[in-house]
């Protein structure tokens, strides 16, 4: 009986086969005609995804100069054409694979009925596919549907519908295609294991060589690993490899292709394969190194933020040519690290430099005491720490910048007005501060004090002066005329501090649907004033979390006359056929009079000068010798400390901070001994983060760039006695 069904199961396959031949090639009238008809919709449609959808390619980062610093991809993939492909990797693929490759037009009826008769009958398994089929059947799975896992499942599955699609398609091919080219189209897209795709990605990272240099035992290796990559991994399974690698030599003689001396003595090489693992480089932005990571991080962060999707950045095979000034860059982190090392707990240290314009913003550095990695316990993290919002612990007074210059627009002050320095000041405008002063007769005043003694400047002192040496009372009295935190707030937002004012207080996305305005509310919406409620007065003291970049990229504005720009990263990108790709950036605004930022930029040009400026011992100590602007700011309990300046040619923020928990302030006891200290801390802006801007800052602008002074000022804000 079952020699009987086994003879009925042969026949109706025969005939099943017939059905098959005369489906592919002669649709029939009526009911059958329309099924015909609809599936040639359905091979129109899947070979029309086979031209139209291009395969993923590796998409490469460069620095300024083009010189290549990391890539980015999905599928390890490196194009080659018939011509870059040796002989002996065809003809041991073509051995292998499909031996009459070059005698079938697509399907090999032959190896199909053969495979029938095989898999009714009980034996092994046979697919009986053509290298032709296998390339449509590789193409939907590692290119059309490489994230649809139900797509993948469908373009595999051991159906009579499927079979026949994928041999029409592979029909329509051979008559499209020669065989060099769909050799070569297989060969482009046929995975090797290890998210590596393609011969010419396969002959690098296997043998650290190209496809047209393949020895004919290498490529017996690689023709054998397409049948089952994960079970030949020469790596993990090097007794599999070889005996694979084997197999294929021995089909290379029966297919006349080999001599069977040749084989017996290529049978006795090892696998050549390179040691460890495979040569291929780091699928990310972990390739750029500990320097160049948070740069090329920025970079991926930046083109998807301005509308480009991580896959399409992934796979589109982009070359995207960065501003990073690798030099720049260096000395960024070697002054960085110098202060604070780069394995200390809690503890980061950042430094992000722009170059001021008044139609590009362009970030030449961004680094930190951390190496950019995965291995935390080396001092490594792949946290945005240079441009993201992760100093939580705030700015301090360089945001008294930000009041500053809304004095300066609404005509409260200019820089050359006097100020009031007492040691402490009472705010009866923002009321419910974050400090009461129930002492003065109401216990929602706001009060502050000054961190230091302000006596030898009181009498007589300017908005200059105050920009130099920083008393607090001075700044919430300015505040308290501007009438609330608006001004301010609003000046911070257009000078640069967009993605910063948009964040909740913690420096997290804002969420609508939060119960609590801490998380519902960006940061200008909860510091802003709201009725009865003038605003949270310290915010001129720089108490919330901020992103360094914009810090820095806030005195670009101011050196750029007054017009910002977003800071970009991006000096251009091509696709993969080289043609340019537009990116979607903010367009640069003139946020404030060029004269109103000319005079602020003058007003700030007393930080660095001996006789109370309070970067004045960092610039000091390595011979600083060029007009800059300039301002530090500390936060109260010394959780964190930053520095902002530039000259015209290049700008830039300074941010020491705690990051990833301690307890306790930072305290400061000379380069490479910054540490978190306990209930206390002594640092200050003028200490570790005026060390690594000054550090930095003077040899890259010693190296190549002129003294340049500072604008003039504008009489318009400039005031004076009784202004």
């Amino acid at each position: 009986m079952r020699k009987a069904d086994g003879l009925f199961k042969l026949i109706g396959l025969c005939l099943l086969a017939g059905v098959l031949v005369a489906g592919m090639l002669f649709p029939v009238v009526g009911a059958a005609g329309v099924m015909s008809n609809q599936a040639s919709e359905t091979v129109e449609k899947t070979s029309s995804d086979l031209a139209d959808i291009p395969p993923p390619l590796v998409t490469t980062v460069t620095d300024s100069t083009g010189k290549p610093i990391a890539t980015l991809y999905d599928q390890y993939r490196l194009p080659v054409n018939e011509n870059q492909i040796n002989e002996a990797m065809k003809w041991a693929l073509v051995s292998v694979e499909d031996k009459r490759f070059y005698d079938h037009h697509g399907v090999d009826w032959q190896g199909t009925l053969r495979a029938a008769v095989s898999n009714s009958t009980g034996a092994d398994t046979q697919g009986a596919s053509t290298l032709t089929q296998q390339y449509v059947k590789n193409y939907l799975i590692n290119v059309v549907y490489r994230t649809d896992q139900v797509g993948q499942k469908k373009a595999q599955e051991q159906s009579v519908a499927r079979k026949l699609k994928e041999a029409r398609i592979a029909i329509q091919l051979e008559t499209k295609l020669s065989k060099q080219q769909i050799l070569a189209g297989y060969l482009n897209i046929v995975e090797f294991s290890r998210q590596i795709y393609g011969i010419g990605a396969a002959a690098h990272a296997y043998f650290n060589t190209t496809p047209e240099k393949l020895t004919v035992p290498q490529a017996a290796l690689l023709a054998g690993l397409v049948n089952n990559p994960i079970n030949n991994d020469p790596w993990k399974h090097a007794d599999k490899a070889t005996a694979r690698r084997n197999l294929v030599l021995d089909r290379m003689v029966e297919n006349k292709k080999l001599a069977k001396a040749d084989a017996d003595r290529f049978k006795g090489e090892p696998l050549g394969v390179v040691p460890d693992f495979p040569a291929k480089p780091a699928a990310n932005c972990i390739g750029a190194g500990p320097e160049s990571g948070f740069f090329c991080q920025y970079v991926e962060d930046y083109l998807i933020k301005s509308g480009m999707t991580k896959d399409q950045l992934y796979t589109g095979g982009y070359t995207i040519k960065s501003t990073l000034d690798e030099r720049a860059n260096h000395e960024a982190k070697v002054s960085a690290e110098a202060q604070v090392n780069k394995t200390q707990k809690y503890v980061a240290n950042t430094l992000s430099l722009i170059k001021p314009g008044k139609d590009r913003h362009e970030v030449v550095a961004l680094a930190a005491n951390r190496d950019y990695g995965q291995d935390q316990d080396a001092g490594q993290t792949t946290y945005a720490l240079p441009t993201g919002v992760y100093n939580t612990g705030g700015a301090g007074s360089t945001y008294k910048i930000f009041t500053s210059a809304a004095a300066l627009e609404k005509g409260v002050a200019g820089i050359y007005s006097p100020v009031q320095v007492p040691d402490s000041y009472t705010s009866h405008v923002f009321l419910g501060g974050a400090k009461s002063c129930p002492k003065a007769g109401n216990s929602n005043w706001y009060c502050v004090g000054n961190a230091g003694d302000y006596s030898r400047i009181a009498q007589g002192a300017t908005l200059q002066t105050a920009l130099a040496t920083s008393p607090n009372t001075a700044f919430v009295e300015l505040e308290d005329r501007l009438g609330s935190t608006a001004p301010g707030i609003d000046m911070a937002k257009r000078l640069g501090m967009r993605d910063t004012m948009a964040s909740n207080i913690g420096g997290g996305t804002v969420d609508p649907k939060a119960d609590k305005p801490e998380k519902s509310q960006s940061q200008a919406e909860y510091y802003g004033p709201r009725p009865g409620w003038a605003g949270f007065g310290a915010f001129t003291l720089g108490f919330s979390p901020l992103s360094g970049l914009e810090l820095g990229n806030v005195a670009a504005t101011i050196l750029s006359g007054g017009v910002w720009c977003p800071p970009t990263p991006i000096a251009g990108v091509t696709d993969r056929n080289g043609a340019p790709v537009p990116v979607k950036e903010a367009p640069c605004e003139q946020v404030v009079p060029e004269g109103l930022a000319n005079t602020l930029a003058v007003g700030m040009s007393k930080d660095d000068q001996p006789g109370g400026g309070t970067s004045a011992g960092a610039a000091s100590a390595v011979g600083w010798n060029r007009p800059i602007i300039g301002k530090t700011g500390t936060t109260q309990g010394n959780v964190s400390a930053t520095f902002v300046g530039g000259t015209p040619q290049l700008a830039g923020a300074a941010m020491t901070f705690k990051f990833g928990g301690g307890q306790g302030g930072i305290c400061d006891y000379g380069p490479g001994n910054v540490r978190v200290c306990g209930s206390g801390g002594n640092i200050f802006g003028g200490k570790a983060p005026a060390r690594t801007w000054f550090g930095a800052m003077k040899n890259i602008m010693d190296a190549s760039q002129p003294v340049l002074p500072l604008p003039q000022p504008d009489p318009q804000y400039m005031g004076g006695p009784g202004r």
